[in-house]
């Protein structure tokens, strides 16, 4: 170990559309919404992160929110940099520090990925001193944090329902079989809701309306054992013009979503039928493991489990089992060094 070592630290990122999230030394030192918010004018960034978030939809001319990634990969490279590298100089332990220290890192990135979207990640990574990057895909890193031994040579099922991906993997001796990556995930649902309400309601909210509607009434189907509460919902009256507010049910937003939830069935079908018969009867006695935050949707889970008579498991804090999966990884690069990309 020699002396640079000591000035280098290690971290995973799990750099999400909704959700950007960190682990240094173990734990989780950085759970936040990947949004920037931007001085029109000026040019400088305001606020990140949760700050950002509070800002969505209430900004005026001056200020520009700005999510820097789409489907799971950096849209908009300026503000995705700013926005990591900020949230890196907020970890306590970098913090604290004299000089900017040089950082070895694993992010991970969607199966879907192009070279080029690839290329971004690394660029990112290099503009903020890191010495080491190693990718890791996402699936293989939520296998990891759901806490299956990706080693084995059996079969391993796993869906990671995110912001702007879901993926769709079947995993087996450390490396991807099949896996099928669909742009049908959170955010897609969070406009499902808005187009909805508008439709059936004549009432406009805006995002975080509708991703607070998501969260706390929404299903993916409507035989749920314990059904929420109705939730009243405040907007803006399409008609009228006047703010107002109206009743909505669960049942109503399984009605929103059912057609998304459909693309991931569909997925999750031609993945199953596109899998080796060997590893096809391992997943018959393992089942299937959720992951991702699309995953907590109320009876999903279920739906997933009459669609392909198989056991599905939902993952224990599925939020951050993929950044979990990756700072595993980091931990033990010896171990994983077949399934890292260099």
């Amino acid at each position: 170990m020699g002396f640079f070592d000591f000035m280098t630290e290690d971290i995973a990122i799990d750099l999400g559309t909704a959700n950007t999230l960190i682990i240094h030394n173990g734990k989780v030192v950085i759970d936040s919404p990947s949004i920037v918010a931007r001085n029109r004018t000026t040019g400088k960034i305001i606020a990140i992160g949760k700050e950002a978030n509070l800002m969505q939809g209430k900004t005026h001319e001056n200020i520009k929110t700005i999510r820097p990634l789409k489907d799971g990969v950096i849209a908009d490279f300026q503000a995705s940099e700013e926005m990591i590298k900020e949230f890196v100089k907020q970890i306590p332990a970098i913090k604290k520090k004299l000089f900017p220290p040089s950082l070895r890192m694993v992010i991970c990135i969607p199966s879907g990925i192009t070279e080029v979207e690839k290329r971004a990640v690394i660029d990112s990574a290099r503009h903020m001193n890191a010495k080491e990057i190693y990718l890791i895909y996402e699936p293989m890193a939520a296998a990891i944090g759901v806490g299956v031994d990706i080693m084995e040579p059996k079969g391993n099922m796993i869906i990671d329902i995110g912001g702007g991906t879901t993926e769709i993997a079947v995993i087996a001796l450390a490396g991807i079989v099949c896996d099928q990556s669909v742009k049908v995930a959170g955010d897609l649902f969070t406009s499902d809701i808005m187009y909805y309400m508008r439709t059936q309601h004549n009432l406009h909210v805006g995002e975080t309306t509708a991703e607070k509607i998501k969260i706390t009434i929404g299903a993916a189907t409507e035989d749920l054992e314990t059904p929420p509460e109705d939730m009243l919902v405040q907007g803006r009256d399409l008609l009228s013009g006047k703010p107002k507010q109206v009743q909505v049910s669960y049942r109503e937003i399984a009605k929103a979503l059912d057609k998304s939830i459909l693309r991931i069935e569909d997925a999750v079908m031609e993945t199953l039928s596109k899998t080796p018969p060997e590893l096809a009867a391992d997943i018959y006695n393992t089942g299937i493991y959720l992951a991702g935050g699309g995953s907590m949707l109320r009876g999903l889970d279920k739906r997933l489990s009459r669609k392909t008579d198989l056991p599905v498991y939902v993952a224990e804090d599925p939020l951050r089992a993929v950044v979990r999966g990756t700072g595993m990884a980091l931990k033990d690069l010896e171990k994983y060094k077949n399934v890292l990309i260099k």
